[in-house]
């Protein structure tokens, strides 16, 4: 079954129309997409590793993806979470970190600590291929190093990762 996603239009408002992934969208047409920056108790951030046949394959990354019709980000985000990891959050642990427009659609970054271990991940083997956990200078390493995506889009939010891995519940 093909994946709808909403469209938005450029203020992000809902056009009324879906649009099925892998086609390219029309001019001015948006759809959402969430992230998910998952820290364990011990402030280390999941990184999982993208399929090599995936665009920026085998570029570690946070959890994310596009936004099906019908879901809000919040939704999409705990989905893609649970899918690609396994993990499971309700809507109130999520926090919202970052929005942004770009070309085609709009990024919701959330940001969750929970308890959990690296042997809880459960990979979706389409998605990714490995899981690790990193401190932050591991993961300013990667990053600096050309190895974490979103490349462009790290920067506008890693002091609120910083901030949040000073926080100790």
């Amino acid at each position: 079954m093909a994946e709808l996603w909403d469209i938005y239009d450029e203020n992000r408002t809902l056009t009324g129309r879906t649009h099925q992934r892998g086609h390219p969208l029309a001019p001015g047409d948006y759809h959402l997409v969430g992230d998910v920056w998952t820290i364990n108790l011990e402030n280390q951030v999941l990184l999982t590793q993208r399929h090599p046949s995936k665009p920026n394959g085998l570029m570690w990354e946070c959890t994310g993806g596009a936004i099906q019709a019908g879901e809000n980000s919040l939704c999409g985000a705990i989905r893609e979470l649970r899918e690609e990891t396994g993990l499971r959050v309700s809507p109130e642990q999520l926090s919202l970190m970052h929005t942004v427009r770009l070309k085609d659609r709009f990024v919701d970054t959330y940001i969750v600590r929970l308890d959990f271990v690296l042997s809880q991940i459960v990979l979706d083997e389409k998605e990714t291929i490995q899981a690790i956990l990193v401190d932050w200078d591991e993961l300013l390493t990667l990053w600096a190093a050309g190895k974490l995506c979103p490349k462009s889009r790290f920067p506008l939010y890693k002091n609120e990762i910083a901030s949040f891995l000073n926080y100790v519940t």
